[in-house]
This record gives structure tokens, sequence and C-alpha cells, in this order.
């Protein structure tokens, strides 16, 4: 921070007095210009430029409060230190309450002076520079994990890694690092999506193996009802990791939170891994045991995830916990959201409170269709920001307030996959019976080459659904994503840069769980 960059400005009608303050403000590289009322300090904040203002709560004319009420009104992000002989309690609440930057009890000195402005002024850059340091420091030692990861264990501890530090940069915007980080995500990706597709089977089918999609319920859900507890189970459609490490800070003052993973299942996409969350079961074993049901859901890719609520009711009945009133919702829009929450008083009594929540996953769509949502989150931490930003006031951190005050009541937040930015076109043939998805396709005779991703040339292995013997997959790797040659260039226009799912990648794999608990005395 250059000295133009340390403007204060002082308020005081003792400021002659305070001389030796502001030398030592100035040997320490800020410039201060001393006014002695609080009018002459609004009349300097109109015609000069300031980074900080000293001010004084006593003085002859305007007061402290009544000049710091006109400084917000000129300039609310302008940092405000009070300084007061007033130790009252209602003053430094009306200080604090006026947003401001610190508050000093006289008589003070000149090092407690400086520290308080150098807290105000230089913290931020001050920690963006730690953080730069430590993450310079630790990059080293994340490349060799990444290059020498064979477990899924270590997989997920890269992850993790990966996105504290993306949590991390989101405060500090300007320390050039963020694109070498996006290139340890993209190199990452690359080495787990071959040892996914090479292992993927083997995790799945191990006995000790991860927590799958189709195994949530039982480890996360049925515990807790299992115990006597009422359980709130909310499934946020494409929710990341790194957007959950975000958004869980807006909750930590009325829960205490243990956070989990699961890996959803391949492809990593609403018609497989939620109808598996749901129902405990693989698509594989939907499609037998709801045979007639299942062609009825399969004829359109807008109705295969249309039975949440049966299957999760054959759950119940399977698990023995017909006893458990259940109550299913899916909230597309924030009116639904808020007749839902409306009615909370009506469900204070039902054990299992399941709901679909689709604004992250809307968000991401339409993304792909505005320009305007497009600038407001051309990123992943754009699209972070937005999503804490539309929780911070939404209906569902209001229905997460009123569940709170529940006793005996467990939440479990979960996703039933992330996705992936995609830049890297690869181009692939099929019949007209070809599924549109973009990091995955089903269908009869589909070709894509070797680099693109994983070939299922047999369902069955894998746990899919199939509609005849022909019937193959191609599920994305890396950040490709999946074009016809017809129309090829109108099609990557269009998704080039988009936030897709369906694929094999740590973002889309590895899914955030949440049990929230109530805190005591809330």
């Amino acid at each position: 921070m250059s000295r133009t960059d340390r403007t204060i400005l002082w308020a005081d009608d003792e400021i002659d007095l305070l001389k030796p303050h502001i030398l030592f403000l100035e040997e320490h590289g800020y410039h201060v210009t001393g006014v002695h009322s609080g009018e002459d300090a609004v009349h300097a904040i109109t015609t000069g430029s300031f980074h900080l203002v000293l001010l004084d709560e006593m003085m002859d004319g305007m007061d402290g409060l009544s000049t710091l009420q006109a400084i917000n009104e000129l300039n609310p992000a302008l940092p405000v230190i009070m300084i007061t002989k007033n130790e009252e309690e209602w003053l430094m609440n009306e200080a604090i309450a006026a947003n401001i930057a610190g508050y000093l009890t006289k008589p003070v000195n000149p090092s407690q002076i400086f520290m308080a402005c150098k807290s105000a002024l230089d913290k931020t850059r001050i920690r963006g520079d730690k953080a730069a340091s430590r993450y310079l420091e630790a990059f080293q030692g994340l490349s060799s994990k990444v290059d020498e990861a064979g477990t899924l264990d270590q997989w997920i501890e890269i992850f993790h890694e990966l996105t504290d530090w993306d949590i991390e940069f989101d405060e500090h915007h300007d320390l050039g690092l963020e694109q070498l980080l996006t290139e340890q995500h993209i190199t990452a990706n690359q080495r787990f999506g071959q040892l996914a597709s090479e292992r993927y089977l083997d995790w799945l089918k191990a006995p000790e193996g991860p927590v799958f999609s189709h195994q949530v319920l039982d480890k996360f859900v049925r515990p807790h009802l299992d115990d006597g507890r009422q359980v709130v189970f909310l499934v946020m459609d494409c929710l990341r990791l790194d957007q959950w490490k975000a958004m869980r800070v807006l909750m930590q003052d009325r829960y205490a939170i243990e956070d989990d993973i699961h890996l959803s299942l391949l492809p990593t996409a609403t018609p497989f891994s939620r109808n598996a969350i749901f129902s405990g079961m693989l698509a594989s074993e939907l499609q037998r045991k709801y045979a007639d049901e299942w062609n009825e859901m399969w004829r359109s890719e807008t109705s295969q995830n249309s039975m949440e609520y049966r299957f999760l009711a054959d759950y119940l009945q399977r698990s023995h916990l017909l006893d458990a009133p259940m109550k299913y919702f899916k909230i597309l829009t924030a009116d639904e959201g808020r007749k839902v929450l409306a009615r909370m008083g009506e469900y204070r009594d039902t054990r299992l409170l399941a709901m679909v929540v689709n604004f992250v996953d809307l968000l991401a769509h339409h993304r792909a269709k505005s320009d305007v949502i497009l600038e407001i989150l051309p990123d992943e931490a754009g699209y972070r920001s937005t999503i804490c930003s539309w929780l911070e006031k939404s209906w569902l951190l209001d229905l997460l307030r009123t569940v709170s005050e529940w006793e005996d009541t467990t939440v479990v937040i979960t996703s039933d996959h992330g996705s992936i930015m995609v830049d890297k076109p690869v181009k692939v043939s099929g019949d007209r019976t070809t599924s549109s998805g973009v990091r995955y396709k089903y269908g009869k005779n589909l070709r894509s080459p070797e680099k693109g991703g994983l070939t299922i040339k047999k369902p069955a292995e894998y746990f899919l659904p199939s509609t005849d013997i022909n019937t193959n997959y191609i599920i994305a790797r890396d950040r490709n994503f999946f074009v016809f040659p017809s129309d090829y260039h109108r099609f990557v226009k269009r998704f080039e840069g988009s936030f897709q799912h369906g694929g094999i990648s740590l973002e889309e794999m590895i899914v955030p769980v949440a049990t929230l608990t109530p805190r005591e005395g809330r």
C-alpha cells in the first residue's frame, strides 16, 4: 500500500494536542489531515479523498454519532474508528450498529492509534499476502500429492485441500494466483479421471468402500430415524463441495455441523444419482423392480425423476420405518419454497421431511442461456458468491432457522452430483435415439475418441439400465463435453465455458454431506 493509499482524516476538537500521535502515524507511512469539528470532517470528505476516518465522539457542534451518520450517507464504504471517553454500553452499541471499523477508549497512545489504523487499512492486504505465501509454500507439496495419489482417500484429501484454497482465495481477489490454482485443479482432474475410470467398479463393489448415492439414506438418514429423531433431508441438486464450504458459514451460528462426503454414481446426473439416493438402489435394480414405471419414466428425459416420492416411500417400508410419517417436496421456485416455509408448523411431527431444492442446478442451466447471469457468475468464484448471496436472503435459510428451534431434529444436507466448467469439445457419433447429455450419452452405436472419456459397452457391469442389448454409454473426463458433428460449431459456442454434469471429475463425483444439529441455548 503506497502513501497515497494511506490517507487518514482525523476529526477532534483538540486536534492540536494530538500532534505527537499524528507525527507517529506519518513516520509509519500514513498521511494525516486534522480537522477541529464534525462539520469540517464532512466538508473534507466531500472535497477530498480519504481511506480512513479517526473520529472523536465528543465535539462541539456535530457530535461523533451525528458526524458518523453523515459520513455513512456520503460514503458507506469509508471505514471509521471512533475514539471516546464515554464507556457507556449504549454508545458502543450505537457505534457498532453504524458499522464502524474500530472503537477506542481514551486515553490512547500513539501505538494504539497506529495498530488500529494498520488493522483497518492493512488487514485485508496482510491476510492476502499471508495466504499467497502459504499457498506458494504448499504448492509443491500439493503437486506431489496429485502426482503420487493412488487411493480414493488420497484423492478426497487432495480435493478438500484444493477447495479450501478456493474458499480462501475468494476472500482475496487480487493475489494473482487464481490461474495457478485452476491449473492444479485441471491436472488433478486429469489424473483422477484416469484412476476413477479404472477403479470405479472396485470402489462400488468394495464391502467397506466409500458411500455412494444409493447408500446415502442408510448411512446418513436412517440412523437418526432409528433413534427416534425427526430428520429434515435436503438434497440440493448440483451442489458442489466448494459451494457447500462457502455457504455453511451462514448456518454455523444455529447448528453444529459435521461434514462428510459421498460419491455420486456414474453418470453423475440426476436420473441416476438422485433416483439412487431416494430409492437406496442402483439404476439397474430400479429398472428390474419397477419395470413398467421405469419404461414410462424413460420415455422422456424430463420425466426421469418423477417417481422420487414413490421410491422414498418404498425405502421406508423396506427399512421397517412405516411408523415414520413422511413428506416430500420438489422445490423449483422461490414461491414454492415460501409456501413450504409458511406451513412448517404443520410438519413439526413429520418424522422425515424430504426436499429437493433445484436453485443451484437451475442457476447453471440459466447461466448457459443468459448473458446477464453469465456476467454475475463468470467462473467458480462467482458461482459460489451468487449461491451464498441467494441463500442469505432465501426462504431456505429462514426454514433452517425455524428448524433450529425444534427439539430432537437433525438436518441432513447433501447433493446428487456436482458440476464442472467444460471447455474441450469432443466429436461423437450415434443414432437418433442417443440421449442429449453434454457430459454423458447413452444409446446405440455410440462412438467417441478414447481420450474423450469412459466407454461402457456392457451397462449391466456398471449397474446401469439398458433399453436393449445394443445400449452403450460414454462418460466424459477432464473438461471435455460431447458434440455431434452436425451443427458442431453452434453447439460448441453454446456449451463451451458452461457448467455441466454427468461426467468423471472431482467436482462432479465427490459430493458434500452435512449433518446439522441445532445448538443448545440458541
